[in-house]
């Protein structure tokens, strides 16, 4: 046992570098913002609901207020206590919503998901958030099986929340725990009691969500085996029926917060890959299965049951159990994505909001795929979702992307036959390097400061 976890040391030290998170490719630092327009973008989006209206449209909306700022925390929040910011920002996004439906120019558009993001939706009032989704679906339809879910701070959710979004069609929520305990929340501004989550879990399940999400961190300040273990404990004892189980990404160049402490606050090398392996180990004996990177259901969840049918996608929302192509972000600092072009949203609520207002679509930037854009996607969504994709390429880019792959190779992390590549049982830690090796875009750059996390 000692020896395994010697050696997965040591490839945990060889291969944690700056890597990717991969919810799109190209990813955004290497969008080629070039080949992209506003106009270009409608046209592509207009393109993409022709051809796949039956799939319907993914809508997320970014809400990004927050009553105090989570040090850990990568999204763009904007932190406030005035709650009057509710309704004018809620006017802006159904006034987004509307530039899109003129663009489009039906009748009735095919709704297949709605993904409540943030920040902290449930910063918003109950009324406020059915306000938004009736006017999200007003003059729409609903696909057959369509999926509603939002994001929700256990200490702030309601049971209003709850009722209203239900009887909106919501049966999915994802609450951010991070860890239980209380130094580590103190650290991180991120305080919820365990009396907290049972509320809402308790309430959920009364009322009939049929699934529920837990965001649970290794690797933040002060963490250790005994909180790992006494949280990731707490979390098995409610029997959520999703877990996402992932690494803090460090990026205090691009998030100041988290300058609220340092390095040596954190936990690294051995120390975080024994987190990792307890808190896996927890979750996985508990009956949960692996989902792609990080994510762990019930063999009963979509999730696992997209898994095995090969229906997994994964897009900026993450792991899904549907593949939809065209997603539709609204909300400042949003991404949509028709398949072949991506546009991203400003990202300052004073922007966002004067634009719209001036009757605007609020992007400010984005990407038109090229075949070759396309082809590697593919290849990295089939690595993120299914652990195999086929290498059928021109040779030379083959023989490019079997010599990048060469060490994974030799560390027992990828396997090759000749046409396909497959990731091994030890690799599936190690997803996001393995997506590097065919990154085109990435290794065609040359980057002069940090973009990206550590992969492991």
């Amino acid at each position: 046992m000692e020896t395994t976890k010697n050696k997965l040391l040591e490839l945990v030290q060889r291969y944690d570098v700056a890597a990717p998170r991969y919810t799109s490719y190209p990813t955004v630092p290497c969008w080629d913002e070039n080949t992209w327009s506003p106009g270009k973008w409608i046209h592509h989006v207009r393109l993409q609901l022709a051809q796949s209206s039956s799939r319907g449209i993914s809508l997320y909306v970014h809400l990004p207020f927050c009553e105090s700022l989570c040090t850990y925390c990568g999204c763009n929040t904007r932190i406030t206590k005035n709650h009057g910011v509710e309704v004018p920002y809620i006017d802006a996004v159904l006034a987004e919503w509307k530039l899109y439906r003129n663009h489009l120019s039906a009748d009735s558009l095919p709704i297949s998901e709605i993904h409540l993001g943030g920040g902290t939706p449930t910063f918003f009032s109950p009324i406020q958030l059915d306000r938004l989704v009736a006017g999200l679906l007003d003059g729409n339809h609903v696909l057959p099986g369509a999926s509603f879910s939002f994001e929700a701070h256990p200490a702030n959710t309601t049971i209003e929340h709850l009722q209203l979004l239900f009887d909106a069609g919501f049966r999915r929520l994802s609450l951010g725990i991070q860890d239980f305990d209380s130094g580590v929340q103190q650290l991180i501004n991120r305080r919820q009691t365990e009396a907290d989550v049972w509320r809402v879990m308790k309430d959920a399940r009364q009322i009939g969500y049929t699934s529920i999400n837990f965001d649970l961190i290794y690797g933040l300040p002060l963490q250790t085996l005994k909180s790992v273990s006494d949280t990731v404990k707490k979390a098995l004892a409610m029997r959520p029926d999703r877990i996402s189980f992932y690494s803090y990404a460090h990026v205090p160049w691009m998030r100041p917060g988290q300058r609220r402490y340092t390095e040596e606050d954190l936990p690294k090398g051995r120390d975080k890959l024994e987190l990792y392996l307890l808190g896996k180990s927890a979750i996985k004996q508990a009956g949960y299965r692996d989902v792609g990177m990080d994510h762990f259901a019930l063999p009963n969840d979509a999730l696992c049951r997209a898994a095995d049918d090969g229906s997994l996608h994964r897009n900026f929302m993450g792991y899904t159990d549907r593949y939809t192509p065209l997603l539709i972000g609204l909300g400042v600092s949003s991404i949509s994505d028709s398949w072949t072009a991506f546009a991203q949203n400003v990202k300052t609520v004073e922007e966002y909001k004067a634009l719209v207002n001036a009757g605007q679509l609020p992007v400010f930037k984005g990407h038109v795929l090229s075949t070759a854009d396309l082809s590697v996607r593919k290849r990295i969504l089939d690595i993120m979702c299914r652990g195999t994709t086929i290498l059928d390429v021109p040779a030379a880019q083959s023989a490019t992307i079997l010599r990048r792959l060469a060490p994974l190779f030799a560390d027992g992390l990828v396997s090759w036959d000749g046409l396909h590549v497959k990731v091994t049982k030890k690799g599936f830690s190690f997803l996001r390097n393995i997506c590097m090796a065919f990154d085109e875009r990435l290794h065609a750059k040359h980057y002069t400061h940090p973009l990206f996390s550590k992969a492991v």
